[in-house]
This record gives C-alpha cells, structure tokens and sequence, in this order.
C-alpha cells in the first residue's frame, strides 16, 4: 500500500466519489491479500459491504473494461422450449457449484442470446459485467494482449465471485479461427492470449460465470470452444414460436398507441403469409417502427406498413393476391385502405366469390 492509496480515499471522500472510494478500498483489501494478511483484507471487504460500497446485485462496479448492466428491469424473454431448457439447465448447473461455469451462446444476431445472458444472470441474482472491446481493442502492436490479460486479472480479483457473470458480448472480435483470420498474427495472439486466460480462470476460480456470445461460430476457434462447458445454439425458432414473440411485443406496444385499432386477428394473418419471419431482435423492431411510423389520421396504416415491412409493397400488390394469400374481404380493405364494395367489385369481376 502506498501514500498515493491514502491520498486518493480522502480525495475521493471529500468529492464525495462512493464509486472511486470504493474501488480504491477494494485495491486496497486485494493488497494485503497478496502479501498474505488476509485477515486485514476480509475485514475491510467486511466493511465495505456493510457500509453498502459494495452491493452485489446491481453494484455500479466499473474499470476501463468491465461495465455493469443493470438487470433488474430485464423484460421477459420468449424463447423456443428447447432453448428455454437449456438456460434452466445453465442456472442449474451452476446452483451444482462443480465448477460448471462458462457457456458460449452462438446464433444469428436478434436471436436472444445477449438477452438470455442478462436472464441468466437475474435468475442467479448476480450482478453483470460486460466486456467493452472497444477499450480492450488497441491498434498498438501486441496491446490488446496486454488489455486481455488485465481484464482477466480483474476478474480473477473480483470480490464475491459467486454474486457475478461476466458477458463477452460478440467475442468473436477477438477469437476468429487463427488459421483463416485475415490478421494471424495479432489475432491469433490475442486468441491464445484469451485460451490461456480461461484456462487460468479454471484453476483460480470455479465460482464466477462466464457467458461469451458469437454470431459467427463457424468461423470461430475450435480451441476457444473446447474451453466452454456448454455451447448453446439459438438458431432453434420455428416460425410457430416467432409468431408467439411477435403477438407479445405487438400486445406490449400497441397499448401506446391511443390511434391505431388493434386487430390482433389481422396482425397475425400478416406473420402467417410472410415466407420467412426474422428473429426476435429485427422482428421487435419491424413491430414497433410500423406502429410509430403510422398515420395517426388512419387506424389501421400499421398493418399496411407490417405488411410492407414483412411481405412485399402493399400498394404494388393486386386485390386477387391478398385474396389468394387468404385475406378476407373486410381485411383487405383495411390493407389496402379501399371501401369494401369497391373490393367486392375487384373480385367479382375477376370471378372470385367473396364472402
């Protein structure tokens, strides 16, 4: 400990920096831990916890890499059966305490797994730290090396570490295949940097979970893989469960809308005739963009724009195509905004039966 540790607790408790004081009362305790007076350091985490410097769940803990995510307010996530399974199966796995503690989440973007990783850490009640790569990743030569292998001493000197998760949110940044990445040599270091470090994490500490995602899995380290306890794949949604996801957002934003007339009917129809639904991530922001893009002067422009958005242009489309798709008469005329004898006439001319 030195004079400067001093200076900056007094520093930080006139400014009245619970943040700084903390964190520097916390480096303080990891001291004397590593000159082996652990007793002074359980006593002055002891403190710490009971003046609430450091709270678990929802601390505001933060360094140049590790930023917390507050999860209390997480929505709820709607996620296919057998993913919803393999996320109880994580929270069970680590209640175990084996020492099963680090999952890679991999699927196309807006799949849920940057969500489901929050989820996780609610349901543990732990507190979350994310990795910011955009401080991790240096342009100097051999730095981010560096960087990895500070931010995983960091981890590694996190107190309670049965209360934390720490996400690496797209770790494919740093941990492409080293072979086929474009940039072997930096890459590849930094890779091999973070093979080391997890496997370090291992030895150290078995009570800290980690949770990395990827979009790109097949490009990813076969190495790096091997390191993960579980792989979860998120590319499991059946155009079924899309639609479950799109009625509740639909049901959570329509109620802002005091223009729109909510055709929950209609709204689904639309889901069903789309060839190709997105996943949830894109499929929230289609919902929610049709609805605030709306004519307010026109209750049903959001089904128009949905369908747009979805489907194909909706003015570009023939009467007799939303027919064949299996719109009703009644819907084809909020579709298309055309009265419904005018429709009736379209059909009948072209020999098709309305209802």
């Amino acid at each position: 400990m030195k004079k400067q540790n001093v200076l900056n607790l007094i520093k930080y408790h006139v400014e009245r920096n619970e943040n700084g004081f903390r964190n520097e009362a916390i480096g303080i305790a990891r001291y004397f831990d590593s000159i082996g007076d652990d007793q002074l350091a359980e006593y002055i985490m002891g403190l710490i916890a009971e003046s609430n410097l450091y709270a678990p769940q929802g601390s505001d803990y933060e360094s140049d890499f590790l930023k917390t995510i507050d999860t209390r307010g997480a929505d709820p996530l709607y996620l296919p059966t057998e993913i919803s399974e393999d996320v109880k199966g994580i929270i069970n796995a680590v209640n175990h305490n084996v020492g099963i503690n680090k999952f890679l989440f991999e699927g196309l973007p807006g799949s849920g797994k940057t969500e489901a990783a929050k989820q996780v850490a609610r349901l543990l009640d732990r507190t979350l730290f994310c990795i910011d790569f955009e401080n991790l990743i240096d342009s100097k030569l051999g730095q981010t090396n560096k960087n990895i292998a500070t931010v995983f001493n960091e981890i590694n000197s996190l107190p309670y570490s049965n209360k934390v998760v720490v996400l690496f949110d797209e770790i494919d940044v740093i941990a492409l295949d080293r072979i086929s990445s474009n940039d072997v040599r930096e890459m590849g270091r930094a890779t091999s940097t973070i093979l080391r470090e997890l496997d370090r994490l291992t030895d150290l500490n078995k009570e800290i979970v980690i949770i990395a995602t990827t979009n790109l899995f097949s490009n990813f380290d076969k190495a790096l893989v091997r390191r993960f306890d579980a792989v979860i794949n998120f590319d499991r949604y059946k155009k079924e469960d899309l639609i479950e996801v799109a009625e509740f957002y639909f049901a959570s934003f329509v109620k802002n809308f005091k223009s729109v007339s909510k055709d929950t009917r209609l709204f689904k129809k639309i889901l069903n005739v789309c060839p190709k639904l997105p996943y949830p991530g894109e499929l929230k922001n289609v919902i929610k963009t049709s609805l605030a893009f709306s004519d307010v002067n026109s209750e049903f422009d959001y089904l128009r724009r949905l369908y747009n958005n979805l489907i194909g242009n909706i003015d570009g489309t023939d009467i007799e195509t939303l027919y064949a798709q299996g719109f009703t008469v009644r819907e084809i005329e909020k579709l298309k905004g055309k009265s419904k004898s005018s429709v009736s006439r379209k059909l009948n001319k072209e020999g098709v039966q309305d209802e």
